[in-house]
């Protein structure tokens, strides 16, 4: 009854434009999804890579080390095609992030929130897979199946057991298919979940004792997981584990610049699926939003001056966007379409006090101290006390 050791679990997935609604298949009756996988949104820049790749690829790799970093960290083609950039930062951890994959170690991105470790994992499966949905999302709650496999009790009870009635978990299918499978929040999962990946990182194989068998990891298999250094201790990596990964830290915005550049890129972004207009006189706000939280995250002003009070919240730049994008919404929708500081002070305000007791004196005395001193922040200060 048992397959062949090294026989795929299942048979190659069929196009996921044919599965309706889950993608943003095109045709006739068909409904844009709200946000496109990595590899549907940028297929163009993805194929355009492809063409003019003439590097070396590992095996099952759809474009060669040098393209993936390419495709991330963007730039021009000699076809003239213009790669946009989905990483800001440094281009090194991106080449160790790319060059761990085209090993037989698997990769653990690491960060504070809002690193950009999920984006950076997606659009790496993307590039190397042209396949970011095997992906396994940790919580406190992930059992093994999610991780191993699981069965069809329908089928099992009906039959018995057999491959048909064998559920591939998602990390199964990549080592059958030779692809890059991702675990999100890694340090989230139950130790014991987290274990069971032990065997698939050291051996490349995954045992099923129940049918006397195994799947065996083709060549191209590779993992990506990502954990949250404030997450130490939730339930911390075995020193087992942690050898079977090459870990990545990536690092926060190194300049108010480029955290300028990313959250403006990734609004504009998200206006565009979302039908927003893009407000003008919107980078005025978006540079307010970013200083507010870096100087509240880095605990000084940006000119280096006065010392402030940190909140308990991270005030990452995943939630400037999301302030920025939320204001955007009121001021189309609620406003005349210009993006002024009564539209982003809630959101920021929403960021910044999460803990009831002590958040507010902490922003209370970043208004009074720092916001209500400073030329040019008028309306920005009046809109807070509003707010508040």
């Amino acid at each position: 009854m048992a397959a062949p050791t090294d026989a795929p679990a299942t048979p190659p997935a069929a196009p996921r434009t044919g599965v309706p609604g889950a993608t943003g298949a095109s045709g006739p009756g068909a409904a844009p999804v709200l946000r496109p996988h990595a590899e549907e949104a940028f297929a163009d820049e993805l194929a355009a890579l492809a063409a003019c790749d003439d590097r070396p690829r590992p095996e099952r790799w759809l474009l060669s080390p040098w393209a993936v970093a390419t495709y991330l960290l963007g730039g021009e083609l000699p076809d003239g095609t213009v790669v946009s950039p989905k990483y800001v930062g440094p281009r090194r951890v991106v080449e160790v992030a790319v060059a761990t994959l085209a090993t037989d170690r698997a990769l653990l991105l690491l960060g504070v929130p809002g690193t950009a470790k999920t984006w950076v994992s997606e659009h790496l499966a993307a590039a190397v897979s042209g396949d970011s949905t095997l992906l396994v999302q940790g919580t406190a709650g992930t059992p093994e199946e999610a991780v191993r496999y699981g069965w069809n009790y329908a089928r099992l009870l009906a039959d018995g057991p057999g491959r048909d009635a064998l559920v591939p978990s998602p990390v199964m299918r990549a080592m059958a298919e030779g692809k890059v499978a991702r675990i999100e929040e890694l340090t989230r999962m139950p130790a014991d979940v987290q274990d069971s990946l032990i065997t698939v990182l050291s051996e490349k194989t995954l045992p099923v004792p129940e049918l006397g068998g195994e799947t065996r990891a083709v060549r191209g298999f590779n993992l990506v997981a990502t954990a949250n250094d404030r997450d130490r201790g939730v339930n911390e990596l075995s020193g087992a584990l942690r050898r079977r990964f090459n870990t990545v830290v990536l690092p926060l915005p190194a300049s108010v610049e480029d955290e300028v550049d990313i959250v403006t890129r990734r609004v504009r972004a998200l206006g565009r699926s979302l039908d927003l207009p893009e407000p003008p006189r919107g980078a005025e706000e978006i540079r307010r939003v970013v200083t507010v939280f870096r100087e509240l995250r880095d605990g000084v002003t940006a000119d280096g001056r006065s010392r402030v009070r940190s909140p308990t919240g991270t005030l990452s730049t995943a939630e400037a966007i999301s302030v920025v994008t939320a204001g955007i919404a009121l001021a189309a929708h609620f406003g005349d379409g210009v993006l002024r500081a009564a539209d982003v002070a809630a959101g920021i305000r929403g960021a910044v006090v999460r803990d009831p007791v002590s958040d507010p004196v902490v922003w209370q005395e970043y208004l009074e101290g720092v916001v209500r001193e400073r030329d040019g922040w008028k309306d920005f200060y009046r809109a807070c006390r509003e707010v508040g």
